[in-house]
């Protein structure tokens, strides 16, 4: 295999004894994991135990800050100022690069939220607020975001804050015919059929096809698959299926450049 892919799945949501997600049989499959920080999902014992697994196989690990919503799971809007965004993302990751550093590892990436993710994209009061914050405090700055990005609020601030963009695909999400993801207030199971097709389409076309049939072109570097729907291993292993297929290996993507100044 000479061709790779990042796949990535949003991991450490579980709260207290309230379980979310299959992360242990999710990690093994995958090369890097966004961790909830505590805002949408996750407790500072799930943080460190997702940690320490993410650790024993090998995982790049980032933080998946989200809106200050449990109750909502991150997938509601808030109405919130520049600052709440800027002070939202330095708390969280923060808290998972003290996690990380318990053993011995450095902080990945940053990938947004939930809606959290959708303001971020589209609106550019909140994509400054929040790639100032990555920049300030992540020595590797790199913000994991929904493809497509280009010509959006967040693809003008990352540039301006020296942030690195990576580009995901959501085959088991659906696409608006203007190429923004359909954010799912609770994740539906998934027509693993659909997903792989979508997969394929990318792999072969460069593109995905929106609900109402629209081609959507997309420049991904990494697999994003959501480890809370209620059949999220059987997506996996069928997205994985397909990539088995094209020829395509697993792998994390390098970090950004560290800062200089």
């Amino acid at each position: 295999m000479t061709r790779t892919l990042d796949v990535n799945c949003d991991l450490g949501e579980s709260f207290g004894n309230w379980r979310m997600g299959q992360d242990e049989a999710i990690m093994p499959m995958i090369s890097t994991a966004n961790v909830a920080c505590g805002f949408h999902a996750g407790d500072p014992v799930t943080l460190i135990d997702t940690v320490r697994l993410a650790e024993f196989h090998g995982l790049a690990v980032g933080a998946h800050p989200g809106l200050p919503d449990l109750l909502g799971f991150g997938r509601r809007r808030m109405a919130i100022t520049p600052g709440d965004a800027y002070a939202l993302v330095v708390y969280q990751v923060g808290a998972l690069q003290a996690g990380l550093a318990t053993q011995g590892m450095t902080l990945h990436h940053v990938k947004p939220h939930g809606s959290f993710m959708s303001m971020v994209m589209y609106e550019q009061d909140i994509a400054d607020a929040v790639m100032a914050a990555v920049r300030d405090t992540c020595q590797s700055p790199m913000v994991y975001v929904t493809a497509p990005a280009s010509g959006t609020a967040l693809e003008a601030a990352a540039e301006a804050c020296g942030v690195r963009v990576v580009e995901e695909l959501y085959p088991d999400l659906s696409y608006a015919d203007d190429g923004s993801v359909i954010v799912q207030r609770k994740k539906l199971k998934t027509d693993v059929d659909k997903a792989k097709d979508q997969l394929r389409r990318y792999l072969h076309d460069g593109e995905v096809l929106s609900v109402n049939g629209k081609p959507i072109r997309v420049r991904a570097e990494s697999l994003c698959v959501h480890g809370d729907g209620p059949n999220a291993l059987e997506v996996v292993t069928g997205l994985l299926e397909v990539l088995r297929e094209e020829g395509i290996g697993i792998r994390a993507i390098a970090r950004a450049p560290e800062r200089t100044a």
